[in-house]
């Protein structure tokens, strides 16, 4: 069996046998694996090399673009000022971004961004080059001019990209910093968490690119116009992570940058209904609104069953869930898993990316062999 680095609780040893067991199938090339419980680390492993040319050894620190369980930091930022008294859900987003009002987007609420309600799941401008991923301004003044593409507030359209966006430019009108600097002040400092939205190139050095699938030609598999609309402009494409600009930028939805071990350290706060390792930022009742149902029924963008709580999606049939349960995960396969009940946080980071969207095999064995431990 192949190796697996760190400490792991002796009642989870499913866990690790579940990483070694994917990093010996070749299923991972490299990995890391976290399990927070009542606030304290109980798994926190790795193993396996930071490419395909196995030509280092994925280390401790090592860090990787972890795509779409970056929302999770986005939505926290957002409940944090929620809690404070500075973010209202239900009010209009042109309460603090007056321009967002253009086009008939006059009554969005915040709550329709934070559950992918608002009808804006991508542009319409083209985003050509990718590089004006980079451009903050650009995205953002195009989205506040942007007609939504569907009525908002009736049924949920995975916002890929777009929602790092909007949420936001929220918290900069609120915080008058960007959500990067936000975060990194905020929340990772004091967590003591390796996770960056917008990387310096300081940390460079450990990285672990990500291994794209096959880009997709979406438009000839004859897919919904509006999944192509959403994910082909710019184009879906797992190699856009091993770009500069792309790690300087800041794509709150998308370009995060961690491990599972600060994903979960992260996370582990929700778990602990605003508290992890002695370090508190919300209020007790703080991370409630995560449980204010949004959206349940078949996603217009992904075309499945999701169910949206403010910003994580929440159990439905397809992933059941605990009442006090939620989750997200990332192209390609990272997963956050976070139950309150049980003061539970489970992460799976990897650099190897699958071309499927919800329900990897390697990240909810993770999860299962997690929750059999605790059975």
């Amino acid at each position: 069996m192949a190796e697996v680095q760190g400490t792991c609780d002796a009642r989870f040893d499913g866990v690790r046998r579940a990483l070694s067991s994917s990093l010996d199938s070749g299923a991972d090339v490299g990995a890391s694996v976290a399990v927070y419980l009542h606030g304290e680390p109980v798994v926190d492993i790795w193993g396996g090399f930071v490419d395909e040319a196995r030509s280092a050894p994925w280390e401790r620190d090592t860090l990787t673009n972890v795509w779409s369980t970056t929302k999770t930091m986005t939505f926290l930022c957002a409940l944090m000022l929620a809690d404070r008294g500075q973010l209202d859900f239900h009010a209009p987003v042109a309460t603090y971004w007056p321009e967002f009002a253009q086009a008939g987007k006059a009554a969005i609420e915040v709550r329709h961004i934070m559950g992918h309600t608002a009808g804006l799941s991508g542009w319409d401008v083209l985003i050509d080059p990718p590089e004006l991923l980079a451009d903050w301004e650009f995205c953002t003044s195009a989205l506040a001019a942007q007609k939504p593409w569907w009525e908002p507030g009736t049924a949920s359209g995975y916002h890929s990209l777009t929602q790092g966006f909007l949420i936001g430019e929220v918290v900069r009108r609120i915080a008058g910093t960007t959500i990067g600097a936000f975060f990194a002040e905020e929340v990772a400092k004091p967590l003591g968490a390796d996770f960056f939205i917008g990387l310096p190139e300081s940390e460079d050095a450990r990285v672990s690119n990500v291994i794209p699938p096959p880009l997709m030609d979406l438009e000839s598999l004859g897919l919904p116009e509006l999944m192509v609309k959403t994910l082909g402009n710019p184009p879906l494409d797992g190699n856009l992570a091993l770009h500069e600009w792309w790690r300087r930028a800041e794509i709150p939805a998308a370009n995060g940058h961690g491990n599972a071990r600060s994903v979960a350290a992260i996370q582990s706060v929700i778990a602990g209904r605003g508290e992890s390792g002695g370090v508190r930022l919300l209020s007790a009742a703080g991370t409630d609104p995560i449980f204010e149902e949004q959206a349940n029924g078949t996603d217009l963008v992904m075309g499945m069953p999701t169910r949206f709580g403010m910003g994580y999606g929440l159990g439905n049939a397809e992933i059941p869930l605990g009442p006090r349960g939620c989750r997200w995960g990332g192209f390609g396969g990272s997963v956050i898993r976070i139950d309150q009940e049980a003061g539970l946080a489970v992460s799976y980071v990897m650099n190897r990316m699958e071309a499927g969207g919800e329900g990897d095999p390697r990240g909810e064995t993770i999860v299962r062999e997690t929750h059999q431990a605790l059975a």
